[in-house]
């Protein structure tokens, strides 16, 4: 069985719909216009006679139509500024997201052969901006893939880190939103939020004295009076560098992985889709600095199926399958005795293979105000909070990127 799709004047018609199809079993029929010498009165809808089929398997009759209302919600959502609906959420989660998301991992580890190399990897570099001089290694003819080329280093030196500020930021991106966190609802963009609870999951790594306060934003500090927690997320486009790096003097001390969606993290699909962070994959690291608690959390998105994490050699995402018997989410206690691991503010931390998303949630003072705008683009490293008067200084070389 497939979808029979019938075309008119280059575009898609449908009763009904717009984009629209006709489900009509067995083939997927183009219309093709019968000759390019036919006069105006004989444009139109043609006859079965003109059509030519073209056997396609259901699924991809689906992926079209899923893709077809996609664009078409996307387009009727930017003029009417609201959110997609349930119904409409689910469709685009019907899309085989996770299945594309491994081909194209796959793709990306395949070997270009050494001639095609700097003609595939300029190109990229042109169509997402990337700055070619930053790299480590100029010779694009060294990068044997293109996935090899996106998770490049940088030159030692590319990226200083601020020596001053006790947090940097940990990649290269546009920050979406940045400010406290005052409830359990937390802003993903303006207007727009994403449940803490789900986001993070049960806090089993409490204390306590942390479990009788009234709301998770409050349960989550280690201080019960003078702080507050706050967040940060930055969004890390196809073309920026693709590691990140640790913001902080911090001890990681617990891994939770969520099996989840891949759905587009883009600013504008976040605009659309509330709670998109709590749907999607991700990898949330858990620990404590100067401050008290601190989180880092690497969403993964559609074709960033694969999140590599330095400390954390277990981490595997992306799986084809989840086993049926586990929880939605994995927990795991980092280090040799479980007693965490280290970071130094700068350190590499890890890294994705396409555009994603870094999420922050950190106990800070009440009075702490951090530096970035929202809708400001900013680098590894760069200061991240207003606190030190000698903020703008910076080591004359941050740590390698590799």
């Amino acid at each position: 069985m497939a979808f029979r799709l019938l075309g008119i004047h280059g575009g898609l018609r449908c009763a009904g719909l717009q984009p629209a199809l006709l489900l009509q079993p067995p083939r997927v029929a183009f219309l093709r216009h019968a000759s390019a010498k036919s006069s105006k009165g004989e444009q139109g809808w043609r006859s079965t006679q003109n059509l030519r089929y073209l056997r396609l398997p259901l699924g991809v009759g689906f992926v079209l139509l899923a893709v077809l209302q996609w664009r078409h919600i996307r387009q009727r959502l930017e003029k009417e500024e609201e959110h997609a609906k349930d119904w409409e959420i689910t469709c685009y989660r019907l899309m085989p997201l996770r299945a594309l998301s491994r081909v194209w991992g796959w793709a990306m580890e395949k070997e270009v052969p050494k001639f095609a190399r700097p003609h595939l990897f300029s190109w990229y570099a042109t169509a997402f901006g990337c700055d070619l001089n930053e790299a480590e290694e100029p010779n694009l003819a060294a990068y044997s893939s293109l996935g090899q080329f996106f998770g490049r280093s940088l030159k030692h030196g590319a990226r200083p880190i601020n020596c001053n500020d006790l947090l940097v930021s940990p990649a290269d991106g546009r920050v979406l939103q940045v400010g406290p966190v005052t409830g359990s609802r937390v802003e993903q963009v303006k207007g727009v939020t994403y449940s803490l609870e789900a986001f993070l999951g049960e806090p089993n790594w409490m204390s306590e004295t942390q479990w009788g306060r009234p709301t998770l934003a409050r349960r989550l500090l280690h201080n019960e009076r003078g702080t507050r927690l706050y967040q940060c997320v930055i969004y890390l486009a196809p073309g920026d560098y693709h590691r990140f790096h640790s913001p902080a003097e911090w001890r990681v001390n617990f891994r939770r992985h969520f099996q989840g969606e891949l759905l587009s993290v883009n600013p504008m699909v976040a605009r659309l889709i509330p709670d998109l962070f709590s749907l999607n994959e991700r990898a949330v690291y858990v620990g404590s600095w100067k401050h008290g608690f601190f989180s880092l959390t690497a969403v993964g998105a559609t074709n960033v199926g694969s999140i590599r994490v330095y400390c954390d050699e277990e981490l595997r995402t992306n799986q084809p399958r989840w086993p049926r018997h586990q929880q939605r989410h994995k927990d795991t206690y980092l280090g040799p005795t479980q007693e965490g691991v280290p970071m130094a503010k700068g350190q590499l931390f890890g890294e994705f293979k396409l555009g994603s998303t870094v999420v922050l949630l950190f106990e800070a003072p009440e009075d702490f105000h951090l530096r970035p705008g929202i809708g400001e683009r900013i680098l590894v490293g760069q200061p991240m909070s207003l606190c030190d008067p000698d903020a703008a200084k910076v080591t004359p070389d941050g740590p390698k990127t590799d």
